[in-house]
């Protein structure tokens, strides 16, 4: 249940930082002055496009499979996504040669699609209209009790994509605000537990 999910402190970004170094990239901070011009304010972009896979998803899903056990590890692992954290599970599940199998609804973009079987994954489709995704991917776990992995509810998960935080906050120290995609919240539980531990009098908003 949610309300017994633990969340992450910034101890587990600091492991988590370490467990992808190396392995995700440490993407630019870039500025725009038309951006500043038209805001009034001084802005900088952390930009997570220039990441594994084109997006922050590749930092939790390699952090949450890199700490699996070697028995669940061999049994493989399933995760039901679209697109980002299809193509981050595909492609830590590759580095780290686990077996994986991902969920996709069948109008996901073919290039989301195409991409996750690039990175080695078995994708299979479903009527995102007559099935829920946590159905699906428990039925194609079954067979070989493989491991599911969250997209979001899960303390690795968002200390995983917590730390982008830290590389921006060396890079620009003073900051007064930062702003985060809000879908299901693991990119902004991981960036405000150490946006806070960091600088506690920075402002953290979630944007949908």
């Amino acid at each position: 249940p949610a309300d017994s999910l633990r969340l992450p402190s910034y101890a587990d970004v600091q492991e988590a930082a370490r467990r992808i170094d190396g392995i995700a990239h440490r993407t630019p901070v870039l500025t725009s002055r038309m951006a500043n011009a038209q805001t009034g304010a001084e802005l900088f972009f952390k930009c997570e496009n220039y990441q594994r896979v084109g997006a922050f998803k590749f930092r939790g899903a390699y952090n949450h499979l890199s700490t699996l056990p070697p028995d669940a590890r061999r049994r493989g692992v399933v995760a039901a996504s679209s697109g980002n954290h299809a193509q981050g599970v595909a492609l830590s599940a590759r580095l780290l040669g686990i077996p994986c199998t991902i969920l996709m609804p069948e109008d996901a973009p073919a290039s989301k699609a195409a991409a996750t079987r690039g990175y080695g994954a078995t994708v299979r489709t479903y009527d995102r209209l007559r099935d829920l995704p946590e159905v699906v991917v428990r039925e194609a776990a079954g067979p070989t009790n493989a491991y599911v992995v969250p997209s979001f509810a899960d303390p690795m998960i968002m200390a995983g994509q917590g730390t982008a935080a830290p590389e921006l906050m060396r890079e620009v120290p003073e900051l007064e605000l930062v702003i985060t995609p809000l879908g299901g919240g693991g990119l902004l539980s991981g960036t405000v537990t150490a946006v806070k531990a960091l600088s506690p009098n920075t402002r953290v908003m979630g944007v949908e």
